[in-house]
């Protein structure tokens, strides 16, 4: 169980961290919501660490031993490792799904950069969809379907994130737009890094980004209809809160390099409303078969992992274990 007094850390974690994860959380039960906001609040701390600080390398490796300290069951003295281990414990975590975030995080650190949208799904799935899949381990959720679109919302969700920040990141010297994209407008990643602007090439980009979140949002509300009742507000929440996000980047005319999009409270209230009422309706919903397709390519290591499946290395590409030695070896050689 999670001690209170490291549930309410979490909670001001995510309440200070995450505006639109903590709106979302309101509609989630009990049972759920305080394990689902410990287990944010560790990956939120944790990509916080890696993307904020000046030793993204040290940040990744440090991460990696307190994943290890939670599945031991010794947390480091923090209340967010405390509260992810007593997750850990009390819903069986699968160990690759955490993992998968690291290896995301990781290649942040590395500065790894995207070719393909596959390449930037490969992406999306450590980052954000993992999260989704240990978010429906935490509901008991251990359905192949269910997990699917869960993915393809975790892939969503990111996109519409990356679609947002394309200013802020460049600023950054991040650039999460696909090379082959960058390439056929003739953009250089350095240049474009120096000075982005939101010429009509970069705009049909973000519009492409949205478009694609927009083709996973819809396949992922089939699924919705599998999660327990209970459950099923939260994530319409999720779902619309950051669709919201989407729909303000493009009245902004998909410039992102400019203004930050932004959903004030006034639409969040109405946005959680509306997916009260959508729970409703999805209780009569016959399943689409959309919820039967498989997994994308990209997220079905994620699917097998959450279903307690064994997850073959060989088909994830570069691994953890190889991307650790990565960051090992750069930051010995940093430190010499």
């Amino acid at each position: 169980m999670i001690a209170p007094a490291d549930m309410e850390a979490c909670r001001e974690a995510i309440r200070h961290g995450s505006l639109s994860f903590h709106a979302a959380s309101k509609l989630l039960p009990g049972r759920v919501r305080d394990p689902a906001l410990a287990l944010y609040a560790f990956c939120r701390l944790a990509d916080d660490a890696v993307d904020e600080g000046t030793d993204k390398r040290g940040a990744v490796l440090r991460l990696r031993d307190r994943l290890d300290l939670a599945y031991r069951g010794t947390p480091a003295d923090g209340a967010a490792d405390r509260a992810f281990a007593a997750v850990v414990e009390d819903h069986e975590m699968p160990r690759e799904l955490p993992e998968a975030l690291l290896e995301g995080l990781a290649w942040d650190a590395l500065g790894r950069r995207y070719e393909t949208m596959s390449e930037l799904r490969d992406y999306a799935a450590r980052v954000a969809s993992a999260v989704g899949a240990m978010m429906c381990v935490v509901m008991g959720v251990r359905d192949a379907h269910a997990l699917s679109r869960a993915c393809d919302l975790g892939v969503a969700m990111q996109l519409t994130n990356i679609a947002r920040d394309v200013g802020e990141d460049a600023r950054a010297r991040r650039v999460y737009l696909p090379g082959a994209w960058l390439d056929a407008a003739g953009l250089d990643r350095e240049a474009f890094c120096d000075e982005a602007r939101p010429d009509a090439q970069v705009r049909a980009m973000v519009r492409r980004l949205l478009d694609e979140a927009e083709r996973l949002y819809v396949r992922a509300e089939a699924g919705i209809a599998a999660l327990p009742l209970s459950a099923r507000p939260g994530i319409f929440a999720a779902r619309h809160v950051y669709g919201a996000i989407g729909g303000a980047v493009r009245r902004n005319g998909y410039d992102t390099i400019g203004p930050r999009a932004r959903t004030g409270r006034g639409r969040k209230t109405a946005l959680l409303g509306l997916s009260v009422a959508r729970t409703g309706l999805s209780a009569a919903m016959p399943h689409s078969a959309v919820i039967f397709a498989p997994p994308l390519p990209e997220t079905a290591f994620l699917v097998e992992a959450a279903r307690r499946e064994p997850v073959a290395r060989a088909d994830r590409g570069l691994g953890l274990i190889e991307v650790m030695a990565q960051l090992e070896g750069r930051d010995r050689a940093a430190r010499a």
